[in-house]
C-alpha cells in the first residue's frame, strides 16, 4: 500500500502578481522552487491564509532571485496582491518509506526570500 505524504511545504509567502488573462499555474522564484525541492511542472496545493481558499495547480518557474510568486488564470480569482499563502508538494510512497522521511520546509521572509 502506499499513502500520500507531505513532500515539500514552502511556508508564508506573500502574492506578487495575479494574472487572470493566463492559462493557469503558479509562477514561483526558482530559488524557492529548487530550496523547496520542487519541480516545474509538479502539482502542489495552494493554501490561502487571508481568505481560507484552498486550490490546486501546477508549478511555472519564476525569475531567480525575483521573490516573485503569482497565481494566474481561475487560480488568480481566489487570491489578493499581498495575500500570505502556503504552496505545498505531496509524495506517494510506502508505509514504512512514509515513517522515515523527512519533508523539505522552506521559511522565506516577508519579502519571498530566504534568509
Amino acid at each position: 500500500m502506499q499513502i500520500e505524504i507531505l513532500k515539500s511545504k514552502i511556508h508564508k509567502v506573500k502574492v506578487t502578481h495575479s494574472n487572470l488573462n493566463y492559462i493557469g499555474s503558479i509562477t514561483i522564484d526558482e530559488t524557492l522552487i529548487n530550496a523547496a525541492k520542487m519541480v516545474v511542472g509538479e502539482k502542489v496545493q495552494v493554501l490561502n491564509i487571508n481568505n481560507g481558499e484552498r486550490l490546486d495547480t501546477y508549478i511555472i518557474k519564476g525569475e531567480k532571485n525575483s521573490g516573485e510568486v503569482s497565481l494566474n488564470g481561475p487560480a488568480a480569482r481566489k487570491v489578493q496582491i499581498g495575500d500570505q499563502i502556503i504552496i505545498i508538494s505531496y509524495g506517494r510512497m510506502s508505509i514504512s518509506d512514509a515513517k522515515n522521511f523527512n519533508p523539505t520546509l522552506i521559511f522565506p521572509n516577508k519579502n519571498n526570500f530566504l534568509n
